[in-house]
């Protein structure tokens, strides 16, 4: 083990402007060692509490866990961050072999017997012990989390299941840097004019971004990032260069050679049902739903195939409409998966008398910035302000402090927006350092939180502003929404912070975020055309809010496809042998229309297969949605979405509360009352 002395100091001290990592002076270099020293650390605090002579409380049990680890969290947080936002083959070999060796090392601290029988005896007397409602869920998280880890299994059975977790975090790491090695090396270059028969300029622009980078800049690429290959998808006339990209994008995972996640599948999903057999449960999703509002396979079924029966039917009416829009082309194919977004983005023009084309100028990333802050600041009276002269873990990361209405810092943001090779696809929120007011180890008492945003938008070239699609401006307040849960927060306890809360509940606050984008007087002010800096007409801004709902049924139909097979995978009775295969009996069963594909076809679908973390929780989105629907008509009923009363019970009871209440309390305490699905039907326009 490397002595302390010899580590980079920038790791786990975090002496930068406020309170930041000093990223530049961290090389690659300095995280295997930190990692070695860091384990060997807290195992060290680990074992002082559990040999603590002192009869086990609260606070020389349990306060003394949430701080325990300090360091691996600062290491872990600042390498992972990298891994998945700025890659490259050093980190991807250290994130392969340091996987396993956490799973190790947590394994090992889930089967310490002495500090089980602390935690037992505290929680066995938890009646005794006048505890707050925070304190009484963290006592109960520690100990369902040692239970879970094998406390109770014999030494046998704990070796196996350390085995397993330890095997699981190695296929988590392989199956993501697959899909980044598969999204990473394709690209199709197109030169040709009538090869980019009905781009926009913006789209052109972007693929010619793509295609310099990658070394071709006479040429344009589409590649396989969402935010390219999805408008290529939607509006390129060139049917043949549709399907090729979409046969790509939908085969990620699937490439035949050592990036190939057919085995990963295999082996991840027979261990995560050993797993849960070990534990005593029948199968992987009873595992994960123990701890969630659903509760049971059966409930979550229940919301999912109400849900699938009606987006089914009104997609099959959708798919005649498209057909005939086929016939008029004079061509007499089947509306196929390639086909879907181009027809319907040809009857969007048509119905409502818009294009993508014509919204996309009116969408500058800089200005729907603007807009989540100005919500954020409308709602919870907070304000964004831009630090230029800091520095974060890549060039294209914005610096933001967030200041109250005293203009006192209470958190800070990192907005990450533009898509690279070295970053892993999709859109997500991670916190770099969680809220909370413990007394550290180095005498402070409490942090604030330093949360970053991810996204995945096409980087404009040089001097060209960042258009984003009506998709994208969601998904960046989609984002921000989560940022809010962690910003916001208010606890005393670190692992109840934020986003530490239920799994179907965690994406209530971004979800309800969203709603706040397409407020008219939101649009009015900062749906600015990037040319003339004029507001998006009121004739458009009217279409684009009327065609809010148009082709839901499809959207509906790609996500709970997905929502579906997640369950099924992790319900079986035996788990499958060949997972695509089984994928593929379980769309059949339920009727997936040919037309469709999954959003996430399993291959590639990281939200299950890179860790467990939606694992049979993918139906979570639509639980939320639930709820978010719910909660944004509480604003809409009162004919002031920004009224300051709702905005701080929502502040109060959900935001600010993270984990530390239970979800069916916190909403209730907002709502006064539990919701029922019909307000998401109406939103995704399956409910009259």
């Amino acid at each position: 083990m490397a002595d302390a002395t010899d580590l980079n100091p920038a790791l786990m001290t975090w002496d930068g402007a406020l309170g930041l990592p000093q990223f530049d002076r961290i090389s690659d270099d300095d995280f295997a060692p930190a990692f070695d020293w860091a384990l060997t650390d807290h195992l060290r605090e680990i074992d002082a509490i559990a040999e603590n002579a002192a009869t086990p409380d609260f606070a020389n049990t349990i306060e003394a866990l949430e701080v325990a680890g300090d360091a691996l969290s600062r290491v872990a947080s600042i390498f992972f961050t990298r891994a998945g936002a700025d890659t490259n083959p050093q980190i991807q070999a250290l994130e392969r072999e340091i996987a396993p060796k956490l799973s190790a090392h947590y394994s090992k601290i889930g089967t310490n017997k002495a500090l089980f029988q602390r935690i037992d005896a505290l929680w066995n007397n938890r009646q005794s012990l006048a505890l707050t409602e925070e304190q009484s869920i963290v006592l109960e998280r520690h100990w369902k989390g040692l239970v879970r880890s094998g406390a109770q299994l014999a030494d046998a059975e704990q070796k196996r299941l350390a085995a397993i977790n330890g095997r699981l975090a190695e296929l988590g790491t392989r199956f993501g840097q697959n899909v980044l090695a598969d999204e990473s090396e394709w690209a199709m270059f197109l030169s040709a004019d009538d090869e980019l028969e009905g781009l926009p300029d913006f789209l052109i622009d972007a693929m010619s971004a793509a295609a310099s980078e990658r070394g071709r800049p006479e040429a344009y690429a589409v590649t396989l990032s969402r935010s390219i290959v999805e408008p290529f998808l939607t509006l390129s006339a060139r049917r043949d260069l549709r399907e090729k990209a979409f046969h790509a994008w939908a085969s990620r995972g699937l490439s035949g050679d050592e990036h190939d996640n057919r085995s990963v599948m295999k082996d991840t999903l027979a261990l995560r049902a050993e797993k849960a057999n070990l534990l005593g449960y029948d199968n992987f999703a009873a595992l994960k739903l123990d701890n969630t509002m659903a509760k049971t396979a059966d409930a979550v079924d229940t919301l999912l195939m109400d849900v699938w029966e009606k987006a089914v039917k009104a997609s099959g009416d959708d798919e005649k409409e498209l057909q005939t829009l086929v016939s008029e082309d004079g061509a007499n194919h089947d509306i196929e998966a390639w086909d879907w977004r181009y027809y319907a983005e040809k009857l969007r023009t048509r119905k409502f008398a818009f294009s993508e084309s014509e919204v996309k100028p009116y969408l500058q990333l800089e200005k729907i910035l603007e807009a989540c802050f100005a919500v954020a600041g409308r709602l919870f009276g907070i304000r964004a302000v831009a630090r230029t002269d800091l520095a974060a873990y890549h060039p294209d990361v914005r610096v933001y402090e967030i200041r109250d209405e005293n203009d006192e810092a209470f958190a800070i943001f990192l907005g990450d927006y533009f898509n690279r090779a070295t970053k892993r696809s999709g859109a997500w929120m991670n916190a770099l350092r969680s809220q909370h007011k413990l007394p550290l180890p180095n005498g402070k008492r409490g942090e604030l939180p330093i949360v970053i945003n991810v996204c995945n938008f096409a980087k404009p070239a040089e001097g060209k502003p960042a258009l984003l699609s009506l998709d994208d401006a969601r998904t960046l307040f989609h984002e921000f929404g989560h940022a809010l849960h962690g910003m916001l927060s208010d606890v005393t306890y670190p692992s109840v912070s934020g986003t530490g809360v239920a799994r179907d509940f965690v994406e209530l606050p971004s979800q309800l975020y969203e709603h706040w984008l397409t407020i008219p007087d939101i649009l009015r002010s900062y749906a600015l055309h990037y040319r003339t800096g004029e507001a998006m007409p009121e004739a458009l801004m009217e279409k684009v809010l009327e065609a809010a709902n148009f082709n839901q049924a499809f959207a509906t139909v790609e996500y709970t496809a997905c929502a579906i097979v997640d369950m099924h995978l992790h319900t079986t009775a035996t788990p499958p042998a060949d997972p695509v295969a089984f994928q593929d009996g379980v769309l059949n069963a339920i009727g997936m229309p040919k037309a469709i594909a999954m959003r996430h076809a399993i291959p590639h679908f990281l939200h299950i297969f890179s860790g467990d973390g939606y694992a049979a929780g993918y139906y979570s989105y639509m639980w939320s949605e639930v709820l978010d629907a719910d909660a944004f008509e509480a604003f809409e009923e009162g004919g002031n979405v920004f009224d300051p009363e709702k905005a701080r019970r929502l502040r109060d009871a959900i935001l600010s509360k993270g984990g530390s209440v239970r979800p069916e309390e916190a909403y209730r305490a907002f709502r006064g009352k539990m919701p029922e699905p019909d307000a998401m039907l109406r939103g995704r326009g399956l409910l009259a």
